[in-house]
């Protein structure tokens, strides 16, 4: 496939006022392209075109929304190897990775397919003589999305699918170290049938485009995803036009592990929380708050299993861990290194810069152990591979270290003991809780979000989406006696 390096506007393909190059982190020799950065007039433009659109949209038959949004997904999944590369190729996930996550998103839009044609309303009787109730739902309007870099295309994917499944117009803000895998996505939407301004790419940094958008009036909702203070800051943004927001923003999850535990799956769980996506995932295990009886056993198996782990290029199939995606992010990542043997942990395996036969962005998978819960280390959000070990004498111990913290997205335990993960499941503080799994990985047909940091606003994914992509009209009827 021809990669197009321009935003989509009231659709058309066009330049912007700049450029920015797209880098492989597997090999900085490789420059993926030059892609287009908007102006303010362009983003202007596409606030207008989606504004026009979006009422045609909403009238467009379920039938033939259901057929966009299918066509979408399947030629997604149909295209898993190509765009998965792709994806590898830009962002430094594993190929195995990238393609899978291709794969999920094209799910997310037959997913939403499906859902268009289960919007049904509610109807009552008025406690008035005569009168009729009608209840439905309308889309809110139009909708910014605005998406990380760690999951380039999921994350996209489950924003866009049930806005435009809605009735919604989107203006899409991708993350600016990920172009190519928006400008694919949106090459796909491009070609299935949305009136032209429904949907509109316009790629941009934070600072200017993406400012921008969060602050227009002509904006009916935001859904963001990436870091807390900018989270807070679209919130502050949004409040001054009571625009509708949805944030999901930092964690600091912990997956406990109980004398009890399945000590194969509690090592395999481990290191494909803390290592899988580089640590770079916004659901991985970044605390390991092990039982006393267990301890040393499991320190032991998780050092020789981060240690046999394969680093390397994303496009080569035999790696397991690809590089972290920029020269910032590894940057952040020695300093997190510095900062866990700062607070006095004890360093038992990676915590260096690898050098590859490709220049790239390479750490090794790390581990700490003798670490305390209230470190900042144990506090802080990393998007590193790196994970902290946390001794705890009891279960109680363990649930009262799991909820200290100012985050709460994902949670997880592994334990045979079903009155044991029953009690976790209800009383960990975070929006998801895994029992006997990784605590990173969730599924397309249910909500997913935090509490406390995490999360503010309504849920993504599943039915529970509609909450945000969609209003409430209440209708009053009233019928004339027959003649």
């Amino acid at each position: 496939m021809k990669l197009e390096t321009r935003n989509y506007i009231a659709g058309e393909w066009l330049d912007g006022e700049s450029t920015v190059a797209n880098i492989n982190p597997s090999d900085l020799s490789d420059v993926i392209g030059h892609f287009a950065q908007a102006s303010a007039a362009q983003l202007n433009d596409a606030l207008a075109a989606a504004r026009q659109a979006q009422p045609l949209w909403e009238r467009t038959s379920l039938e033939k929304r259901q057929n966009a949004l299918m066509g979408i997904g399947q030629e997604m999944m149909a295209r898993a190897d190509e765009l998965g590369e792709l994806l590898s190729r830009e962002e430094g996930k594993p190929f195995a990775e990238g393609r899978g996550e291709v794969y999920r998103a094209g799910q997310f839009f037959t997913y939403y397919a499906a859902e268009v044609l289960r919007q049904i309303g509610d109807n009552a009787d008025s406690v008035r003589d005569g009168v009729e109730v009608d209840v439905r739902r309308e889309a809110v309007g139009v909708v910014a999305i605005v998406s990380p870099w760690n999951f380039p295309t999921a994350t996209a994917a489950w924003k866009i699918a049930p806005a435009l499944a809605f009735g919604n117009a989107v203006i899409w803000k991708p993350a600016n170290l990920v172009p190519a895998s928006a400008v694919a996505l949106t090459d796909i939407i491009s070609r299935h049938g949305l009136p032209a301004g429904t949907f509109n790419l316009v790629m941009g940094s934070g600072r200017s485009v993406g400012q921008q958008l969060i602050e227009s009036p002509h904006i009916d909702a935001i859904s963001f995803t990436g870091s807390g203070p900018v989270g807070r800051g679209i919130a502050v943004a949004a409040a001054g036009n009571f625009t509708r927001v949805q944030l999901e923003m930092g964690s600091k999850n912990a997956l406990v592990v109980m004398d009890d535990a399945d000590m194969d799956s509690a090592v395999a769980c481990a290191l494909n929380g803390a290592f899988g996506g580089t640590g770079q995932k916004c659901t991985a295990s970044s605390r390991l708050v092990v039982h006393a009886a267990v301890h040393d056993e499991f320190v032991s198996r998780l050092v020789a299993g981060a240690k046999a782990l394969k680093v390397g290029n994303a496009l080569d199939r035999t790696t397991q861990m690809g590089p972290v995606v920029s020269a910032e992010q590894l940057a952040q990542n020695v300093a997190s290194v510095a900062m866990a043997k700062a607070n006095g942990g004890e360093l038992a395996c990676g915590g260096d810069v690898l050098t590859m036969p490709t220049e790239g962005y390479y750490m090794a998978p790390t581990v700490f152990v003798g670490t305390r819960n209230e470190w900042e280390v144990n506090q802080e959000e990393l998007f590193a591979p790196m994970a902290c070990v946390i001794k705890v004498d009891s279960y109680a111990e363990a649930l009262a270290t799991v909820n200290d913290t100012r985050f709460g997205l994902t949670a997880g335990i592994m334990t045979r003991d079903l009155a044991r993960a029953t009690h976790f499941r209800r009383n960990a503080r975070t929006g998801c809780v895994m029992v006997n799994l990784p605590t990173a990985g969730t599924d397309y047909h249910v909500p997913f979000g935090g509490r406390g940091e995490s999360s503010y606003g309504p849920r993504e994914q599943g039915q529970y989406a509609k909450d945000f992509y969609t209003v409430v009209k209440t209708a009053y009827i009233k019928a004339n006696e027959p003649v």
